[in-house]
C-alpha cells in the first residue's frame, strides 16, 4: 500500500490539471450514509423502495411522503467536510488547477473551499418554487411543516436530479470539458454504476486514471492506478 500511495503522490505532484470525480463514499466519513453499500439506504426497509421515493413521478404524486423520507434520510445540514474534501481544496490553494466532478448532493466540496465544482446531481442546499421559481436555501425545507411551500403557494422542490429527470446540460458540459483537459483523473468513492454520470470517465484521454474505492467497480481494469481501500488509510499520508 505504501508503494501505491507513493505512486498517487507522484501523479498529483506531476500533474497541473487534476479532476477529482467523487461519489457517496467520499462523504461517509462526514456522517452521510451512502446508497449501495451493505449499510446504505438501499438496504434499509421503508414503506417504498428509496429509488422509488426519490423519483420525479413519486415526488409529483406524493410530495408529502417524498419529503418525509427526504428530510429524515437525505439532509445532513450539520455535516462538515472531511480530510478528502479539504485535501482537494488545499491542492487548489497551492496553485494546482483542480476541478471536482461530484455525484454528491451534500455541498461539502464547496464548503471545504473548492471553487470549480460540477454537481452533476444538484445540491440539497438549493431549492426552488415550482410555480414562481424563487430560490430558497436548505432551511426552507428543514423548517417546513410537511411540504415546503413558497410564499406564492407553490411547492418548493430540491434542486437535485431525481430518478427520471435529466442532468443539467450546462453542468455536464463543464464536467466533460474538465475531464477531457485533465492531466490526471482521480475517481473516489463511487461504485460507477449510476449512469449517465459514471460514463463521464470515458471522456478522459490521458494515462493517469486513478480509481480509489473500498469495493470493486466495473472500471477497475481501466485504471492506471487502482487502490481498493478506505480513505483513512490513504489521505492522511498525502501532502
Amino acid at each position: 500500500m505504501n508503494e501505491k500511495i507513493e505512486q498517487l503522490q507522484n501523479i498529483i505532484d506531476s500533474s497541473e490539471r487534476i479532476v477529482f470525480f467523487t461519489g457517496a463514499g467520499v462523504s461517509t466519513d462526514s456522517g452521510i450514509p451512502d446508497f449501495r453499500s451493505q449499510d446504505g439506504l438501499y438496504h434499509q426497509e421503508y414503506k417504498y423502495p428509496p429509488e422509488t421515493i426519490i423519483s420525479r413521478s413519486f415526488f409529483d404524486a406524493d410530495p408529502e411522503e417524498f419529503y418525509r423520507f427526504y428530510k429524515n434520510r437525505m439532509l445532513f445540514p450539520d455535516a462538515q467536510p472531511n480530510r478528502v474534501h479539504t485535501y482537494m481544496a488545499e491542492l487548489e490553494q497551492r496553485g494546482k488547477d483542480v476541478s471536482v466532478v461530484t455525484q454528491n448532493i451534500d455541498g461539502l466540496h464547496t464548503k471545504a473551499g473548492s471553487t470549480k465544482v460540477y454537481e452533476v446531481h444538484g445540491s440539497v442546499l438549493r431549492n426552488y418554487c415550482m410555480r414562481c421559481h424563487k430560490f430558497y436555501g436548505i432551511d426552507a425545507v428543514i423548517n417546513a411543516d410537511g411540504i415546503p411551500r413558497c410564499e406564492c403557494g407553490g411547492i418548493i422542490k430540491p434542486d437535485v436530479v431525481l430518478y427520471e429527470e435529466a442532468l443539467n446540460n450546462r453542468v455536464t458540459d463543464g464536467a466533460v470539458r474538465a475531464i477531457m483537459k485533465a492531466d490526471a483523473l482521480i475517481v473516489l468513492g463511487t461504485s460507477l454504476v449510476v449512469y449517465p454520470a459514471a460514463g463521464f470517465i470515458r471522456y478522459y484521454q490521458g494515462d493517469r486514471l486513478v480509481l480509489i474505492n473500498r469495493d470493486a467497480t466495473p472500471y477497475d481494469n481501466m485504471a492506471d492506478l487502482h487502490i481498493q481501500d478506505t480513505f483513512d488509510h490513504i489521505f492522511p499520508y498525502l501532502k
